[in-house]
């Protein structure tokens, strides 16, 4: 397969590329520069335009770019950038998508579980509806900015993304230095629910999803089984063999993260129907397993 990836420099698409191409699959990388390599493709997603001609031949579009939502406070001008970078880009390449004379069999949006807010205690699934506050908003909106691709037949499907267990990057790879200095603990009072996945399963999920035509729509690439956030930091303990003593109490979380520190204490118990329904099987399925995979 020729599959075209944005994104494809960040931690999941970098996992995705290399496992593609470690099966023999031809991958092509949407770069924001002046292509310089034949593996190579233009774009710029805040201008909205795709070297289309680039993407002739694909089998399968996999966007997967994005600001990344914990990198700065959330500003005004933060907030416009994480959303530009997401709904202008998956416009832009929603259209070039459905320009081509020969689309691709399928275009693999990323998303987040951020679409359901805070759902408490609360199960949810792909059927549950959006929640609210901005990055409920967000989701809405970036999964919509594909409608051109779904309109023009090309099977869509979008990746609402849990918290991805690695050390390379992502909340993960801020938490494993901190627990490895035994300085890791609980955040607010610990009860809120966090929906993880390993990334050996995450990019597992997102080629299952690339390879199976029944699936479209949300799909939750989450772990089967949510734990909360006083469930990890022990976990993380006990994979790590370090103290969790510390604490971040709720009101320090707000003064230091301003409004994102809503979705941190927020609890999201996000559940993989459709991964399972469709024959899925996850390597890490547990806490401590996914934990042990990453460090």
């Amino acid at each position: 397969m020729r599959i075209a990836i944005a994104g494809a420099s960040g931690l999941i698409g970098t996992a995705l590329g290399r496992s593609l191409r470690a099966d023999g699959h031809e991958v092509v990388r949407l770069v924001r520069r002046t292509a310089r390599a034949a593996d190579e493709v233009a774009w710029d997603p805040v201008r909205e335009h795709v070297d289309t001609a680039g993407l002739t031949g694909c089998d399968a579009v996999v966007n997967l770019a994005g600001a990344g939502v914990g990198d700065h406070r959330w500003t005004d001008a933060y907030k416009k950038e994480l959303r530009d970078s997401r709904v202008l880009g998956t416009a832009a390449l929603a259209d070039a998508v459905a320009s081509l004379d020969v689309p691709p069999a399928v275009f693999l949006c990323g998303s987040a579980v951020g679409y359901y807010g805070d759902t408490g205690d609360r199960a949810v699934d792909e059927g549950a509806p959006p929640g609210e506050g901005f990055l409920a908003s967000l989701c809405v909106e970036w999964e919509e900015a594909a409608r051109a691709a779904e309109e023009a037949g090309v099977r869509t499907a979008f990746a609402r993304t849990g918290l991805v267990v690695a050390k390379e990057g992502g909340a993960w790879g801020r938490l494993f230095p901190l627990f490895k200095a035994g300085l890791g603990g609980r955040m607010g009072d610990g009860s809120q629910y966090w929906s993880f996945i390993a990334l050996h399963d995450h990019v597992a999920a997102l080629r299952h999803i690339l390879d199976t035509e029944t699936l479209s729509g949300p799909v939750n690439l989450t772990g089967p089984q949510p734990v909360t956030n006083r469930e990890v930091t022990a976990a993380m303990g006990r994979v790590l063999h370090r103290p969790t003593v510390f604490t971040a109490p709720a009101p320090a979380l707000r003064i230091a993260l301003g409004e994102f520190a809503g979705d941190v204490l927020g609890s999201q118990r996000v559940l993989p129907q459709k991964l399972l329904e469709s024959g899925f099987t996850f390597a890490f399925p547990e806490i401590d397993e996914a934990i042990r995979a990453a460090a």
